[in-house]
């Protein structure tokens, strides 16, 4: 049971890497039609809350699920390291959701409906990512050999998934509250936004940058990666999006995603 067990977290491991290339290629040509980039043809959608809540669901419930057959989740050290994983999904699975349903039980989304087929893909990936740090941290993490370094990755990954889980935040609260003020889409203004076009996705990639450290594992490390394989392509789309809508008006000093450099 332990070896096909083994075999089955070191397939899905390669896996999480593969995917991360075609995903970075895939998206510099053709965005996921949500949000900015909604366009027809990709079958048929549904709410955008009720899209972010099942899609990012299984972070929670699946992470729950597993967590208990791991032979060290009753470890302290494995609990604590397992918490900031799971607080970023709350927000992401149920907070978030519920600021969008706020917002769109006003008026429609501007953006219109999240495609079904979007939300599966998501859906998918977010078992095999679930599945992945659950197992890592509950189960196949050497807590005994770290001698002395467990927390001083802990906290030093802890303070960078906090200041980037802060911009993450409080970009989405500003987004938001823009599509709640209607009229169309807005310049966003203030803070992160003066950098870059998308510090929602700069602040989730330091996120997983911190996990990476927190867990010092492949299996953080691929979650970033592919994190950025996602995320950095999208901003590019949107900050050229921007560029195209407002044209003068939008200032040419910000950068995609990452401050100062891209």
């Amino acid at each position: 049971m332990a070896s096909s067990d083994q075999t089955l977290f070191n397939n899905c491991l390669l896996a999480l890497y593969l995917i991360g290339p075609p995903t970075f290629i895939a998206l510099r040509f053709l965005q996921a039609p949500y949000g900015k980039h909604n366009r027809p043809g990709w079958g048929p959608t549904i709410s955008p809350p009720l899209a972010w809540f099942l899609m990012e669901s299984p972070t929670l419930w699946l992470t729950v699920l597993l967590f208990p057959f791991g032979q060290y989740s009753s470890n302290p050290k494995a609990l604590i390291l397992m918490t900031p994983f799971l607080f970023h999904y709350f927000n992401r699975t149920c907070l978030y959701p519920l600021r969008l349903y706020r917002n769109t039980t006003r008026k429609p989304a501007a953006g219109g409906g999240f495609p079904v087929s979007v939300a599966m893909m998501a859906f998918g990936f977010n078992v095999l990512n679930a599945y992945l740090q659950s197992r890592w941290v509950s189960h196949y993490k050497d807590y005994d050999g770290d001698h002395g370094w467990f927390w001083y990755r802990f906290f030093g990954g802890l303070f960078v998934f906090f200041c980037g889980m802060g911009v993450n935040v409080w970009s989405d609260r500003v987004l938001v509250g823009l599509k709640r003020e209607g009229g169309g889409y807005k310049v966003p203004k203030g803070g992160w936004f003066e950098l870059v076009s998308c510090p929602n996705y700069f602040g989730e990639i330091v996120e997983w940058l911190g996990w990476a450290v927190m867990t010092w594992s492949w299996a953080g490390l691929g979650f970033m990666l592919y994190t950025c394989a996602n995320l950095v392509p999208r901003a590019r789309a949107n900050h050229r999006w921007y560029l195209e809508k407002f044209g003068e008006d939008y200032p040419k000093a910000r950068k995609a995603v990452i401050p100062f450099l891209y």
